[in-house]
């Protein structure tokens, strides 16, 4: 029976061989045992290790837990399997890899670099609906009402400023790939954030109208006109800015309905404040 101080200790770097040794043991005592090694020094936890323990728990395997809780313990471990990181895993006496390689191991779903996705998106529109329906709950007793739509659409303008300007540099530079006022004045890229995210604001509060709608209508139109015109004539696979720089959403349909609902919103709110 394995020590359990050995299974799932500290490691040092003479007690690499012998965990070695025992490795072919365990493995072949249930087939589904997993050997982990992982950084787990006092000051710091390998966070990919942690997910890695835990992936594997979750799978059903019994994990080997050997923490390299040094330097000198973890440099030992990968010149010995010519490996350049940890976590490792090894399954059956085969080297399976890090936290990615286990995931694909096991089956599970990996993401590329250069995978694109709309959870970002989703997520920022569901948390903006719920937001806007417990704003007209407060203020109405009710959430299904032509304000919570308002509301929506001005959370919404906030949370997709707020996304653009926690890196304003990387998002003007993705910005200027299709926006066709930014590509001729490139300040607009710097500009618009803020824009974006002050005209928001204004519609959640339903003050300055003759300020907010005419900021959301001319950001909307000209952001509407370049995502149409780089997407469906231009025909160009590019990411969108939207929710920031270092999105991963391809411009497309959702790009453009976001436009849209920003100019539906000024007209709207300027139909309204006029009339």
């Amino acid at each position: 029976m394995l020590n359990t101080g050995l299974a799932g200790g500290a490691m040092t770097s003479q007690s690499i061989q012998t965990q070695n040794d025992t490795q072919n043991n365990i493995e072949n005592s249930t087939e589904k045992t997993a050997t982990l090694y992982r950084m787990a020094m006092p000051k710091h936890q390998c966070p990919h290790g942690l997910k890695t323990k835990d992936l594997l728990q979750r799978s059903g395997f019994t994990v080997v837990d050997n923490k390299l809780t040094d330097r000198e313990s973890t440099d030992t471990f990968k010149a010995k399997h010519g490996v350049s990181s940890t976590p490792q895993v090894f399954i059956a006496n085969e080297r399976i890899g890090g936290y990615e390689d286990t995931r694909e191991h096991l089956g599970l779903k990996t993401k590329s670099d250069n995978e694109t996705t709309y959870q970002p998106v989703i997520a920022i529109f569901a948390v903006a609906a719920l937001i806007a329906m417990a704003f007209s709950w407060v203020a109405n007793q009710s959430i299904f009402m032509l304000r919570t739509i308002e509301w929506f659409i001005a959370v919404s303008m906030c949370l997709l400023g707020v996304q653009k300007l926690q890196d304003i540099e990387r998002f003007s530079t993705m910005f200027l790939n299709y926006d066709l006022l930014a590509a001729r004045f490139v300040r607009y890229g710097y500009i618009y954030p803020f824009a974006e995210t002050f005209a928001g604001v204004l519609m959640i509060a339903g003050a300055l109208t003759w300020i907010s709608a005419p900021v959301a209508l001319f950001i909307g139109s000209i952001g509407a006109v370049s995502v149409f015109k780089a997407v469906y004539i231009d025909k160009r696979d590019i990411k969108c800015a939207c929710v920031g720089g270092n999105s991963r959403v391809p411009l497309g349909f959702v790009s453009l309905t976001e436009n849209i609902m920003m100019v539906a919103m000024a007209v709207w709110m300027l139909v309204r404040y006029v009339f």
